[in-house]
């Protein structure tokens, strides 16, 4: 008599949540996509730090332990969503389908963001944070998670007014704290910043980074300001254009949202050279490019003996494909903090943002040294 087949036993492997607010935008949309695609060996993981050589050994969560959900305020279903991008050419031909049973999971597990402008929304700001931090707690349990990041990636918002209503982006980090959850602003929105949360985020029992994450235009200026003030040549004046479409473009065409774009752009020039020099970032919505954005600086700057000499750069990419590894990796790096109980704000990671917090550098390569050194701690504790 021949024995009876064996069932497979679960994995008892720990799963860990990552929860997007946007979560049907490009960049949620890429990051999803991108790791099942990497998962199951579709595609290398270019442009993931955390796959590089000093992140091994380093107790990551791993990328086919990741649960995806989140909150928007969009319906388009997240498998359409990819069709589109594909057909716009962000995605490989072909990966919305073969990743198909992925983005329908993760889109299963998006709930209605807020507040729900045009839909007569009136729930109070409490009502708003109460409702978010639930959804977000019923992730966690029903998918009985080891833990859970929280990452917004929506479109940029204004600056608030002084003494006005917390922000959307604010709410959910509010949220995000009483769920108990480290947090990641890769937008620069407001999110934890907003004086009101002051206390909470001081008292924050999770790690949490931000903000505005660094992927074209300022990456290159992280480089390039250090160089310019290490080889003691004088900038007289760094101008630059933006040229983009899709969401982002259609939301920094409101000139507040720009403002408050641009403010991380200049401050990483003001921080590396001592002082702001001439020149503003001008950023332009062209629809018709898409997801796809040109990035255009002039730099004007004086060598030996007064002779006055112009750098040029143009950077043409599409963000979402530039920034969704950035989001996996700061996923799996804040998750990995949390578990080593660090808490509040982490400069460690000024390498992946425009405004980063605590005392980081401005300077890409000192940045990448923090992160190195951080990387070299979490080997360190999972060695134990």
């Amino acid at each position: 008599m021949s024995a009876e087949p064996s069932l497979p036993t679960p994995s008892s492997a720990p799963r860990y949540g990552v929860w997007l607010i946007g979560a049907r935008g490009s960049v949620a949309t890429t990051a999803i996509a991108g790791c099942a695609a990497v998962s199951a060996g579709l595609h290398p993981a270019t442009g993931m730090v955390t796959e590089t050589a000093p992140f091994a050994d380093a107790g990551l969560p791993t990328l086919s332990s990741l649960v995806f959900g989140g909150h928007d305020t969009l319906d388009c279903p997240l498998p359409k969503r990819a069709e589109h991008l594909a057909a716009g050419g962000v995605l490989p031909h072909g990966l919305p389908s073969a990743v198909a049973a992925e983005l329908t999971a993760a889109d299963q597990e998006i709930r209605p963001g807020g507040p729900q402008l045009g839909r007569d929304d009136d729930r109070t700001q409490d009502e708003l944070i109460t409702a978010f931090t639930t959804d977000i707690r019923d992730f966690v349990r029903g998918h009985g998670l080891a833990g859970a990041v929280v990452v917004n990636v929506a479109s940029t918002e204004p600056a608030p007014a002084p003494g006005g209503p917390l922000p959307p982006s604010s709410l959910y980090a509010a949220a995000a704290l009483r769920a108990g959850c480290p947090y990641v602003n890769f937008t620069p929105s407001t999110g934890l910043h907003h004086p009101a949360l002051a206390a909470e985020a001081a008292a924050a029992s999770v790690p949490y980074a931000g903000r505005d994450g660094k992927t074209g235009q300022t990456l290159l200026r992280s480089v390039l300001g250090p160089m310019f003030l290490q080889r003691a040549l004088a900038v007289r004046a760094w101008s630059g254009t933006n040229l983009l479409g899709g969401g982002d473009g259609a939301a920094l065409a409101d000139p507040a949202a720009a403002a408050a774009k641009n403010a991380g752009k200049e401050r990483v020039l003001a921080d590396t050279l001592g002082a702001a020099p001439e020149g503003e970032v001008h950023i332009d919505d062209v629809p018709a490019l898409g997801d796809w954005k040109t990035a255009w600086d002039h730099i004007a700057f004086d060598g030996f003996l007064g002779a006055r000499m112009v750098l040029q750069t143009t950077w043409q990419g599409c963000d979402s494909a530039l920034a969704a590894p950035l989001v996996l990796d700061l996923a799996r790096l804040v998750l990995r903090a949390a578990e080593l109980g660090l808490t509040g704000p982490r400069p460690e990671l000024g390498f992946y943002f425009k405004d980063p917090d605590g005392d980081a550098s401005s300077a890409l390569g000192e940045q990448f040294a923090a992160l190195v050194d951080f990387a070299a701690l979490l080997r360190a504790e999972a060695g134990r």
